[in-house]
């Protein structure tokens, strides 16, 4: 900390000698008691014209205890709601009112996945100002920046910031000075770490000793967010892996556990049934095309595309082989047919579970660790207004074994510790009782995770710390929560509403390395398994000022993303 209070200062004081005008545009933004009025303005306005369901009352309810909650000590807190419960405002009420209540500086939403990330930032937004919000990640529209948020991600000068897990946690491991920069004004903040069960397994000991730091030593308060609250107090794991999480003492429920279990039985939308296995994706498929409205999630992207392959035509997939520009475009077009009550089938990797408001009458899900399940199953009559012969009824979510295992690895792990809770606990999956998570977590972290610190960080930073040994430069090159060294990323001629993929890739060969377009190709990035990269470099890929571009119009597909060779006019004739 005291080192980014350094080059933080040095980086300013610079900027204010050698460029005034740019450092003139700094710090405009509002306060957050003017956001707080800004905040309760809209819920004010939200609330008087909203419908007068059973839902939205008990949304309500969430948002009230959210504001009492407020009034504690800073620490740890933990919100554990049912999916659909209203978390985003909710959470965000707790920070506002936290942050007067205790003088804290700003409010830091560090969310897992970007998917997530634009569709939280752009409500915050519509409430807060585009001024007042910085959005923070890698895969941000270009056009949506201003002069004034690029500045303000240097160093996350802002009352508040909608971030990614990887910048936050990347950041508080890395050991270059512009990383670092930010770090100082962490402190004395309030961190909502939304969707909390999405936290790496193998980087859970240092996230969980690096939280604890900062609310033991830096005055921030944390709220742990989700649907699905992983089990992280106490003693984790067994074995040699095991360690000790947050103490329990230590975080306080917004929602105590008797709450809970009354919002989970009043937000039963959904009833999870295990279907058994499918042995052919002929058979799913067949199953699926019955249905006018259908969302099935699959584990991989090959597994996304061999049963997109097999469905109607107008079938929409959507997974990590589409760009960003891509999926957004495809979201909004769901949206769309779901709300005009038109027909629509969409087949789909993890990607649309979390925090996409989507909202279908049946579900099917590849089976997964619990908590996936449990994601996916918020898509499912979300709003609870699923209507047969006049009356209200549940949705129905379809939990069933694929043809084809899970990869190893974290993925296979989850999905066998998901087939295990559903065969000891059957009547509490298939209400979605809160226990059932707790008892799920404590089965995945118990068996076959051999390592929650696989990187070793607390043998970099802590074993010979007190004789001044730390290896922060070694621990910032390890501590990789996506793992750069095993994927590459491409730009792909995707044709989104203002700009495309080989419309930028041609501006970078004309006029060479520009951070405008570097920052816009992002949009247009497809990443890839290192593998995969491999099998395709020479014939359809070309490097440009070190950005690895598509070359040939057959590799990305306006349906199903990239495609690689598959498309290739001579692709069966190389392969006989």
């Amino acid at each position: 900390m005291l080192y980014s209070c350094l080059v933080d200062a040095d980086f300013l004081n610079t900027e204010f000698f050698m460029k005034p005008e740019q450092s003139s545009s700094r710090n405009r933004q509002e306060g957050l008691e003017v956001l707080s009025d800004k905040f309760y303005g809209y819920m004010a306005a939200l609330i008087s014209g909203a419908e007068k369901t059973e839902i939205n009352t008990l949304r309500q309810q969430i948002f009230n205890e959210c504001q009492k909650a407020a009034e504690f000590e800073p620490g740890f807190f933990s919100l554990n709601v049912p999916t659909g419960g209203g978390k985003t405002l909710a959470g965000m009420a707790f920070a506002l009112n936290h942050a007067l209540k205790r003088d804290k500086k700003r409010i830091i939403v560090a969310i897992p996945f970007t998917s997530i990330i634009e569709q939280t930032a752009k409500k915050y937004k519509e409430i807060f100002g585009e001024h007042n919000v910085l959005e923070h990640h890698s895969n941000i529209d270009p056009e949506k920046e201003t002069r004034q948020s690029r500045l303000a991600s240097e160093n996350w000068d802002a009352p508040i910031i909608v971030t990614t897990n990887v910048q936050l946690f990347e950041s508080l491991f890395a050991a270059k000075s512009s990383r670092c920069r930010k770090l100082h004004n962490i402190v004395n903040s309030v961190i909502i770490c939304d969707e909390a069960q999405m936290l790496p397994p193998e980087y859970l000991k240092p996230i969980l000793s690096t939280m604890k730091g900062l609310v033991d030593f830096f005055r921030v308060s944390i709220v742990l967010c989700t649907a699905t609250q992983p089990a992280l107090t106490g003693n984790i794991g067994a074995g040699d892996a095991k360690f000790t999480g947050i103490a329990k003492e230590n975080i306080r429920d917004i929602i105590s556990d008797h709450q809970l279990h009354s919002l989970s039985k009043k937000f039963q939308r959904v009833e999870v049934h295990h279907a058994g296995k499918y042995d052919q994706w002929e058979e799913l498929a067949d199953e699926l095309a019955r249905y006018p409205q259908v969302l099935c999630v699959v584990n991989t992207r090959k597994n996304c595309r061999d049963l997109h392959a097999l469905m109607p035509s107008e079938t929409i997939l959507l997974s990590a082989n589409l760009c960003g520009e891509h999926r957004s475009d495809i979201i909004a077009r769901i949206k769309k047919s779901l709300k005009n009550k038109e027909p629509v089938r969409v087949i789909s990797t993890q990607l649309v579970e979390a925090g996409v408001d989507i909202d279908f009458p049946i579900v099917y899900r590849a089976m997964a660790g619990f908590d996936s399940i449990a994601q996916a199953a918020g898509r499912c009559n979300r709003e609870g207004q699923l209507e047969k012969n006049g009356k209200l009824v549940k949705g129905k979510m379809v939990v069933f074994d694929s043809p084809k295992p899970p990869p190893a690895g974290f993925l296979r792990k989850g999905a066998d510790a998901g087939a295990e809770i559903m065969r000891l606990d059957p009547q509490g999956c298939k209400n979605l009782q809160p226990d059932t998570f707790r008892k799920y977590f404590e089965l995945f972290y118990s068996n076959g995770i051999t390592s929650f610190d696989q990187k070793n960080m607390h043998s970099l930073l802590v074993t010979d710390a007190g004789q001044g040994e730390c290896q922060f430069r070694t621990a910032a090159q390890k501590f990789r929560l996506i793992d750069d060294q095993e994927q590459v990323a491409v730009v792909v001629w995707y044709s989104g509403k203002k700009t495309s993929g080989q419309q930028l890739i041609g501006q970078l060969k004309q006029y060479g390395p520009d951070r405008t377009v570097f920052r816009k190709m992002q949009r247009f990035t497809v990443t890839l398994p290192k593998k995969q990269f491999l099998e395709n470099k020479e014939s359809i890929f070309e490097e440009i000022a070190g950005v690895w571009c598509q070359s040939v119009d057959y590799a990305y597909d306006e349906t199903t993303g990239f495609v690689g060779l598959d498309m290739s006019p001579n692709y069966g004739a190389i392969i006989g």
